[in-house]
């Protein structure tokens, strides 16, 4: 059974158009409300937090709407990080978690994520059967069973504390010059203030949100801007988080940025030779680099792949038994620490190894030779099934065989925004970019 309302990542879309409503969120909310209060307990609650988007207020009290309606209680954190919400919901024994966030998506759109009570992504059923829930309609709690809400003021601090407590006890970052970018999101507060606290000198960008510039011009996204103020500062890196700061990118003293690949590539060899990688491997996507599975296999290394999507990175991991994962764009799962893609936290590890081998981050964050890689976006209409087209199928089959004994493509549906994702991977770039360049183009005049 297919999903309804629910992408790779939640509920998402442009803000005030279907399905990102105040009126679906309401019913998302209630629904969400009757799945998690089936065990028939008196008591309930829900944890919410956001990001800086304007529209999260709006959407804040639409769920809060929702849940009270149907006898959740409601416990608002404000702007906190997404990973904030998956370590509080457990936490604070709620039932379970709601982050308000559209992650690197521009301050347009926004989305609704949902956490269980042990902290972790709901499953593909759990979702289904909350889609049949908002389809199903609402089904009100007596007058007297309605939930009440409350502002928790110190969400922030306990996440804090928690992503410190990641950090090697005894270790400081004095003598550092870091450059955090915030990407004017969730994390503006948060990540700033660990870092000073563990002796960094601290440079901020992207920490002066006004509700419609969250991922312009800077974070994990759009990392140049980090990039220009490590080398103007002669700081020693920056750590580039997304507007929810689940993501992150580290530029090296020089300007030159790292992706998810790197990092986990320095962290699972880091972790093997101290005994600490469960499972002997790491778990990654279908879009992690070819490079990065050389090298991991040169040292004996295993690596797993799964369907993009960090959700499903954390089901192999917990399936599996291991402890490290990731995606290329930069969502780093450490479980052992968070229970999903912790920006900071996997900042933090990249900051440890520097203090720990002396090395500089140009030094760390080159970890292997990636193979060259081309990804285009096609973007469609609503409506539209390009990936069904007879004509599009005859274009990814000949790639395909084209590509067979030198590389390897990779055609999929964004499940966060109406994008064909065409990438390919290839020893010769002249291959790679007529081969890309071919797919891209029939999609576009198939969708024209």
């Amino acid at each position: 059974m297919g999903r309804k309302y629910f992408g790779t990542d939640g509920v998402r879309g442009l803000a005030n158009a279907y399905p990102m409503t105040a009126e679906m969120a309401l019913k998302i909310g209630a629904a969400a409300g009757r799945y998690f209060r089936r065990d028939g307990a008196q008591t309930h609650r829900v944890v919410i937090g956001k990001d800086t988007r304007l529209s999260g207020y709006m959407f804040e009290n639409a769920l809060t709407a929702g849940l009270t309606s149907t006898g959740m209680n409601v416990l608002l954190l404000g702007p906190v990080p997404t990973p904030a919400v998956g370590l509080l919901t457990p936490s604070m024994r709620a039932d379970f978690g709601i982050m308000i966030s559209a992650s690197h998506n521009p301050h347009h759109d926004n989305g609704i994520k949902f956490f269980g009570p042990d902290g972790f992504k709901l499953s593909d059923e759990a979702e289904e059967e909350i889609e049949r829930l908002i389809d199903a309609g609402l089904e009100p709690a007596k007058p007297e069973n309605i939930g009440r809400a409350k502002r928790i003021d110190d969400g922030r601090y306990r996440y804090i504390e928690r992503v410190k407590s990641s950090f090697p006890y005894g270790m400081s970052l004095n003598g550092l010059k870091v450059v955090i970018d915030c990407a004017n999101g969730a994390a503006y507060r948060a990540a700033p203030e660990v870092l000073w606290e563990l002796g960094a000198e601290v440079i901020p960008v992207g920490t002066s949100p006004n509700g419609k510039n969250i991922n312009e011009g800077c974070g994990s996204t759009k990392p140049q801007t980090a990039a220009e103020t490590v080398v103007a500062h002669g700081a020693d890196v920056a750590i580039c988080l997304d507007g929810d700061a689940d993501r992150v990118l580290i530029v090296d003293e020089t300007g030159r940025v790292a992706d998810g690949d790197q990092i986990m590539g320095l962290m699972a060899s880091r972790w093997a030779a101290d005994g600490r990688l469960a499972g002997n491997a790491l778990v990654a996507t279908v879009m992690s680099n070819l490079g990065l599975e050389r090298f991991l296999s040169g040292r004996g290394i295993g690596l797993e792949r799964t369907a993009v999507g960090d959700r499903y990175v954390v089901e192999r991991m917990r399936s599996g038994g291991f402890n490290l994962g990731g995606e290329q764009s930069g969502h780093i799962v450490m479980t052992d620490y968070s229970t999903t893609g912790d920006g900071l936290m996997a900042g933090l590890q990249f900051l440890a190894e520097m203090v720990r081998t002396g090395r500089k981050a140009s030094e760390l964050s080159d970890t292997f030779e990636p193979v060259p890689q081309l990804l285009k976006n096609v973007r469609f209409q609503a409506g539209q099934t390009p990936l069904e087209m007879d004509i599009v199928k005859a274009i990814i089959a000949d790639a395909e065989t084209r590509l067979a004994a030198n590389g390897r493509l990779l055609i999929r549906k964004s499940g966060t925004e109406p994008l064909i994702r065409v990438m390919a991977e290839c020893e010769d770039d002249g291959l790679l970019n007529t081969v890309v360049d071919d797919v891209v183009g029939v999609i576009e005049k198939a969708t024209a």
